[in-house]
């Protein structure tokens, strides 16, 4: 293998190459011949790339190593992979297109596999940011052809261009039919390339029309790859053909969640999950998305293993306007799917744990920097993290955390005054405090915390951890006449009655709660819970389904185990508290006119 222009040639397409252009003197008179040869439109751009490839391939190349890419999201298509693809594409489905486009295509691997797999292709269309891509595409092209002088050769254009700028409805009068738009997008996230200081990015903007906090906090980055799917939906939905990428699970599931709104004109949609260490030696789920163009919009995905593509997994999607992640399982809880009577909430927040998470060690604290400190007690609270939320019922803890506000936004100007050794350790660190990347912190008080307010300081507590797959919903209880503290990867809900508490938690923990969860998690989310998936418990429709001698059988057992001594004497105050307040007609008269 030769090194051209930094990409990568085979020998036997830089000697064929070499005598083929031997004799030509320009660049139009080259490309003129490499047209008629393997059917590449605009091979060389200009006279001196041209006269700089001849001297490249007529000596001897040192071998140039690899750049590595990933970090861009750039994951090839191994050639094995790309022919797969394109083999169940022929075999399963049957497709045979006259016009394909890769919007992202590399080093040309799904181009090669196409014209091996394909017979019925008049033109296919590249498009690729990296300039070495677009020179390995060709030389790839040559190289199949070269050893497959028969096969059929359509017109190919490959262009150098930034997919965000391409224009892609340019394409649509020549695909009226059988277009396969086929490729491997970027698995990277826009704030990612953007710390890379990349060019390949779209336009600045909140594509999804996030608000407020949920656009600073998180919910406004995007996937690349998602970007560019719902790209192709819209310049090519109301053309007959299919689209076929390979994506990070997480940007199907929110493809198949946005179709609610955006009603794409996409049908047969289907998920087939690939094994992503060994075909990219990553370790995240990625799968093929495949659907069908110019059709009437569908709102479920199948799921398919892609080296068993007969045998279905599940489906999942939207059922009326739930979105759910397995429909069968759904059905069967379906009942309880609604509106939590309580807010459920997101723990402590302040992106500091080296400074603000404490051990206590005979008497006196040590932070995550192990250095030894002694502060007052006023501020310091114990703190349960996800790892910590593995019993039905939490007294005792590890941790300690300092909570400078009891509401987002207090002035903290009053620790100096009234805890002068607490104020002293914070100031000490306040250079770490004022560099948090985080913009919730702009124009805070000094310390500021997030996720605080009147419901961390309940005594009692309904706690959850975010992350993990295997769950538990967990009672906490105070700490030395103290209410603990959740971090930011739980959630939680908040009481004053500990038969409330206890109550709620028999309830979440009950198998028709674990069997709805299951039905609307995704297990390979970053958060398997989030506080949309916890608000869809209705808790009230839950309670009523629950019989008195479940609801002691569970009280006798969680006394019991941890001597909680709660009676079943104000359940049906509890029932009150979660049955849904009824407006009466007769306050019709109180409204505007």
């Amino acid at each position: 293998m030769m090194k051209v222009f930094e990409a990568n040639i085979s020998h036997q397409t830089a000697d064929f190459l070499n005598k083929k252009l031997s004799r030509v003197t320009l660049f139009e008179t080259a490309n003129e011949k490499l047209v008629v040869a393997f059917g590449i439109n605009n091979f060389f751009e200009r006279q001196a790339e041209y006269e700089v490839f001849k001297d490249a391939i007529s000596t001897t190349q040192n071998i140039v190593s690899e750049p590595d890419r990933t970090e861009y999201g750039d994951f090839q298509t191994n050639q094995d992979l790309a022919k797969s693809v394109t083999k169940l594409l022929k075999t399963k489905k049957k497709i045979n297109p006259k016009l394909v486009i890769e919007p992202t295509c590399g080093k040309g691997n799904f181009i090669v596999a196409a014209l091996s797999a394909f017979s019925q292709i008049e033109e296919i269309i590249g498009v690729e940011i990296y300039k070495p891509y677009t020179w390995e595409t060709k030389f790839n092209i040559i190289d199949f052809y070269i050893s497959n002088p028969s096969e059929h050769k359509p017109r190919i254009e490959i262009f150098h261009f930034n997919v965000f700028d391409f224009d892609f409805n340019s394409l649509i009068s020549k695909s009226k039919d059988k277009i396969l738009i086929l490729g491997n997008p970027p698995w990277v996230t826009n704030s990612k390339l953007s710390s890379l200081q990349s060019t390949n990015l779209p336009q600045k903007s909140n594509f999804k029309k996030h608000g407020g906090l949920d656009a600073i906090t998180g919910k406004g980055n995007f996937d690349i790859g998602e970007y560019i799917t719902l790209m192709m939906f819209d310049a090519f939905q109301n053309t007959k053909g299919h689209l076929v990428f390979l994506l990070k699970n997480s940007v199907i599931k929110n493809v198949v969640f946005d179709q609610y709104q955006r009603k794409y004109r996409i049908s047969d949609i289907e998920k087939l999950t690939i094994d992503s260490k060994k075909e990219f030696n990553v370790s995240v789920e990625a799968a093929l998305l495949f659907c069908k163009l110019n059709s009437q919009p569908e709102y479920t995905c199948k799921e398919y293993n892609f080296y068993q593509p007969t045998i279905q997994v599940k489906e999942f999607g939207w059922i009326a306007d739930k979105f759910v992640s397995n429909t069968d399982l759904y059905r069967h809880s379906s009942d309880i799917d609604g509106v939590c009577p309580f807010e459920w909430r997101q723990g402590i927040k302040h992106d500091l744990s080296s400074i603000m998470e404490l051990e206590r060690v005979n008497g006196h604290f040590i932070n995550g920097k192990y250095e030894e400190i002694r502060l007052e007690e006023d501020l310091i609270f114990g703190v349960l993290k996800s790892s910590d939320l593995k019993q039905t019922v939490i007294n005792h803890l590890r941790k300690f955390t300092i909570i400078t506000q009891k509401k987002v936004g207090q002035d903290t100007s009053f620790i100096k005054q009234k805890y002068p050794k607490t104020f002293s350790y914070l100031q000490s660190h306040k250079e770490q405090f004022n560099q948090r990347k985080s913009s919730i912190y702009n124009n805070k008080p000094d310390f500021s915390i997030f996720g605080v307010g009147d419901y961390s300081f309940s005594p009692y507590k309904v706690a959850i951890s975010g992350l993990y797959k295997t769950f538990t919903f967990s009672l906490v209880l105070p700490l030395n006449s103290k209410p603990v503290m959740l971090d930011d990867t739980c959630y939680l809900l908040g009481f004053d009655k500990l038969e409330f508490a206890t109550y709620t938690t028999i309830l979440l923990n009950s198998n028709e709660t674990k069997e709805l969860l299951q039905a609307i998690t995704f297990s390979d989310a970053k958060r398997t819970f989030t506080k949309d998936i916890l608000m869809r418990i209705d808790l009230y429709k839950l309670a009523t389904k629950f019989s008195d001698l479940a609801l002691l059988a569970e009280l006798n057992s969680l006394n019991s185990d941890y001597n909680l001594q709660v009676s079943p004497d104000r359940w049906n105050d509890f029932l009150l508290t979660l049955k849904p307040k009824q407006v009466t007609k007769q306050m019709d008269i109180f409204a505007p006119t």
